[in-house]
């Protein structure tokens, strides 16, 4: 039986780093787990300690109920996540995991005065857009699959198997619901940066409404538009890495001449 919904931080650390200068936190698109940046730490500079956030229900906490609400959450995982902010962090979100660490970065601001040192988005529009879609959380199994179809939003190599969509299907439903009950509230800019990215073939990220991002931050903004459709973060993962590091590296030089 699972639990009530929260969020628990064991195994943050996969590959743990006790000399590095900044965090980074990653978190996932809806139905995916931590699994999708264990080889990030290879990549990523040395400085850098590469913290995969799993998100209840799926994973090492396939036992603790998944969020259905987006506030809920983001007030779940920064409880869970203030304890590894004592030292210089940074945030990279794919599809829902954007919008995730997006709403996390304006509740840290606003309850404890925190702020990473970069924001990364990718592959997903920026908050303040109209959804595109009618929800699709409530329908039959049947017709909720065949819509995650054409949205191209679930690899197809998991929609194809049924063992295995039998167990993602009621984490799919909730990250959908956490997605589409969102309602965005204006706040005052970001004080950090922001790298957002698309795919150039993605049909639910066009580049002009990843670009939209802009309007979410104070400071500097780039918009980087990678090979691939929804799924860019895995076909163009070098790519996408090196991008990451160049911005890294110039917070950490700045972290180290302070």
């Amino acid at each position: 039986m699972r639990r009530t919904s929260t969020v628990d931080t064991r195994g943050i650390y996969p590959q743990p780093n006790t000399q590095a200068n900044l965090r980074l936190f990653c978190f996932p698109y809806a139905g995916g787990a931590a699994r999708i940046f264990r080889t990030w730490g290879d990549s990523l500079p040395k400085m850098v300690e590469v913290c995969p956030v799993e998100l209840p229900g799926r994973g090492k906490q396939i036992r603790l109920a998944p969020f259905t609400r987006l506030q809920p959450l983001v007030e779940a995982l920064a409880q869970a996540l203030l304890p590894h902010l004592d030292k210089p962090f940074a945030f990279f979100g794919h599809s829902m995991g954007g919008l995730i660490c997006f709403e996390l970065t304006r509740h840290l601001r606003q309850q404890y005065g925190l702020n990473p040192v970069h924001l990364f988005i990718s592959g997903r529009r920026a908050p303040h857009l109209p959804a595109r879609h009618s929800p699709i959380h409530g329908l039959p199994d049947s017709k909720f699959l065949d819509r995650l179809r054409r949205l191209n939003g679930t690899p197809q190599a998991v929609l194809e198997n049924a063992e295995l969509m039998e167990l993602l299907l009621p984490i799919l439903r909730s990250d959908f619901e956490v997605l589409e009950t969102y309602i965005y509230t204006s706040e005052s800019p970001l004080n950090c940066p922001i790298s957002a990215f698309c795919g150039s073939d993605d049909p639910e990220a066009h580049p002009d409404e990843v670009g939209e991002w802009q309007m979410q931050t104070r400071t500097s903004f780039s918009l980087n538009t990678l090979p691939g459709d929804h799924f860019f973060l895995h076909s163009a993962e070098p790519s996408l890495l090196k991008i990451i590091t160049q911005k890294l590296l110039h917070h950490i030089s700045m972290i180290v001449h302070q």
